[in-house]
């Protein structure tokens, strides 16, 4: 088995590196690509070092089983043929293919099996947000079919990618010098602040990745439930947290959900709220896990429920997903 990674250089492709370790996943060869700035730069992977290559249109990708690619939409869609056209199967983190219909788009404690079907060489991550979100409503979902979701989401500075954390330290750091904060991730100052805009708002006045919820959820679910979702940045390093709010078919109690959601896979109950226990990205980051609490009945609907989520979003949200999707087909393959 030998494997690549593809970005390695960024916050994604660094966790890739972390995961991989962790899980001990079977491998007899490490691969790494970056861009020509990155190119040269060594990681150590398992006591070895190992040199970045540059990404190019060549052969590099001829003994490669698998490809966690995590370096943008445009270089996906650019070396996505360079890096499946030997038979590497090409898990990419990106926004380039989650849409397209010859494409899986894959949560595995939801559609794993889906992964087996990709005519192209290609298995798409969904967004973080939606990895997240998905993995909780499916313990739903099996209890009665859900017609609606309304999600909020409070989105860590790391979605935006390990600049952007760093921009976050130190705009507080300036502040506290009294300063001007460097504004360069952001449309506006993030820290002390919250910032109702992740990605570009499209012509419905939702925004891409509010968009991205409705339709990767519908997708990945196979099913016809209906999302409307308000993404918001906030000064939180890392983990993303969201409040949802679902309307099933058939009622289903409290007890009922805290059930399901204790029996999911991938799934941690944290929901204690007379001792103040529920989950909070502060003390989840690194955490593989999604966590839920805060389960509530909808008081303007007898049919609705309604609880808080946080994971983290460089895990689970990317790098984690998209090394489980590899643990299942590796483990299909057997």
């Amino acid at each position: 088995m030998k494997v690549a990674i593809v970005g390695v250089s960024g916050a994604v492709g660094q966790e890739f590196l972390r995961v991989l370790e962790e899980r001990n996943f079977p491998m007899d060869e490490l691969v790494l690509f970056g861009s020509a700035r990155s190119a040269g730069r060594v990681y150590n992977f398992k006591g070895k070092d190992i040199t970045v290559k540059e990404l190019k249109h060549n052969d590099d990708f001829k003994d490669i089983d698998i490809a966690f690619t995590s370096a943008g939409a445009g270089t996906s869609k650019e070396f996505a043929e360079t890096i499946t056209k030997y038979g590497a199967i090409m898990i990419d983190n990106s926004s380039a293919f989650r849409m397209d219909n010859d494409v899986p788009l894959v949560v595995p404690e939801v559609n794993p099996e889906d992964a087996l079907n990709r005519p192209r060489g290609i298995i798409a991550n969904p967004n973080c947000t939606t990895i997240q979100m998905v993995v909780a409503l499916k313990a739903i979902e099996n209890l009665s079919h859900i017609k609606r979701v309304h999600v909020s989401t409070y989105q860590a500075a790391s979605g935006a990618g390990a600049t952007a954390m760093a921009e976050l330290l130190e705009q507080y750091a300036q502040l506290l010098r009294g300063e001007e904060p460097t504004v360069e991730k952001f449309a506006y100052q993030l820290a002390y602040n919250l910032i109702p805009q992740v990605d570009v708002f499209t012509e419905n006045g939702y925004t891409k990745e509010e968009m991205k919820m409705y339709n990767e959820t519908r997708k990945i679910m196979h099913s016809d439930i209906e999302v409307s979702a308000t993404c918001v940045r906030v000064p939180v390093l890392r983990a993303h947290s969201e409040s949802i709010w679902v309307e099933t078919e058939e009622a289903i109690s409290v007890a009922q959900a805290r059930e399901a959601f204790e029996k999911a896979e991938g799934l941690v109950l944290q929901d204690n709220p007379a001792n103040k226990e529920y989950p909070m990205p502060l003390f989840l980051s690194g955490k593989d896990p999604v966590y839920v609490g805060r389960i509530r009945q909808d008081l303007s609907n007898p049919k609705g429920l309604t609880f808080w989520l946080v994971g983290d979003q460089i895990k689970k949200g990317a790098a984690l997903n998209a090394v489980q999707i590899a643990e299942y087909l590796v483990k299909r393959a057997k």
